[in-house]
């Protein structure tokens, strides 16, 4: 999996592709996550478009990310999850824990 972060005012977006599995995407995830918080940034959007495929690591390091950021005093939301993704956040359940918006600027304007 690839990152690449780009500051958009104080947001931070995220820009993930490839694929979110156990051993390889989950760890670059959180690594990118926790240097944006080391960092003291509070507003962090995750753009999913580019993800092709996610597993259960995937899913709970999202989660991690989610509940490091809120410990942090940060808040973390998700922006244009791609089909599968988009599915398996319905199926367990997490679109009503995180704020997912399919507009970049609708996601902006959230923080």
């Amino acid at each position: 999996m690839k990152t690449k972060v780009r500051m958009v005012g104080k947001v931070a977006v995220v820009e993930l592709s490839g694929k979110i599995t156990i051993g390889e995407g989950d760890v670059v995830l959180r690594d990118e996550v926790n240097k944006l918080l080391e960092s003291d940034q509070k507003a962090i959007l995750l753009n999913l478009n580019g993800v092709t495929y996610m597993d259960s690591a995937g899913i709970g390091e999202l989660v991690a990310c989610y509940k490091r950021a809120a410990e942090a005093g940060a808040k973390l939301k998700l922006l244009n999850p791609s089909g599968r993704v988009s599915d398996l956040l319905s199926l367990t359940k997490l679109q009503q824990v995180f704020d997912i918006y399919n507009e970049e600027k609708d996601a902006l304007v959230s923080f």
